[in-house]
């Protein structure tokens, strides 16, 4: 049955966390505010959770998607090197709106989908999930709504899209409002893997909530592509 928590309220808060927590540890999916936009979320370590996730957003395994976390630390837990330039970029814009991909740690038991061996990280900036994912460790998650369609900035939009295909509705309100205008609501996507060469360079690859700009100011534009 799926069940929506007012996380405005704190006693729903808290309930709503526990009911969370329970439906990752069996494999279900569980929908939740970031702060870009909603979120759907599964163990990134259970393939067939991940595989529940890509099939409730209609979407192949050839768009894994990324791994959210917890703090900055997990990081250095999940890639297999990371260059000086991410961390600085952990450091500039964690919590929030920037999503890093770099090389994954090859010891990990998962399986997000054809990643050909990389992992998207990101740390969002929002109080409900940095609770949950202190709670649960890295869950992966996209954004909560069917494959094409807009990413869902309330927890109504992803309930009308996503419906009992989720397990727990974590409400935070509305998302992401303070958005450019024209610009991706979601996170900023780097491609980090190609600092590891010699003369490599980070390659933006979605523009989102931190502009290129900001990006560029704290790698220098030299390594960036």
């Amino acid at each position: 049955m799926t069940t929506v928590y007012d996380c405005s309220d704190e006693s729903r808060l808290l309930a709503g966390l526990r009911a969370a927590r329970g439906a990752i540890g069996r494999g279900e999916l569980v929908v939740m505010p970031t702060d870009t936009v909603y979120g759907i979320a599964a163990d990134a370590f259970r393939p067939e959770a991940v595989q529940r996730l890509l099939d409730a957003k209609e979407r192949g395994r050839d768009a894994p998607p990324p791994v959210l976390v917890p703090g900055i630390p997990t990081l250095a837990a999940l890639a297999e090197t990371v260059p000086d330039e991410v961390t600085a970029l952990a450091r500039e814009f964690w919590p929030g709106g920037l999503t890093v991909i770099v090389e994954a740690r090859e010891s990990l038991a998962w399986d997000l989908g054809e990643t050909r061996g990389t992992v998207a990280l990101r740390m969002p900036d929002d109080r409900v999930a940095l609770n949950l994912l202190a709670d649960t460790g890295p869950l992966a998650v996209s954004s909560a709504n069917i494959s094409g369609m807009p990413a869902a900035r309330t927890a109504q939009e992803a309930l009308e899209m996503l419906g009992e295909r989720v397990s727990v509705y974590l409400d935070g309100g509305e998302v992401g409002a303070e958005a450019e205008p024209g610009r991706d609501p979601g996170s900023t996507i780097v491609d980090a893997t190609g600092l590891l060469r010699p003369d490599g360079r980070l390659r933006i690859v979605r523009h989102g909530a931190i502009s290129d700009e900001e990006i560029i100011r704290v790698v220098g534009a030299e390594r960036v592509a």
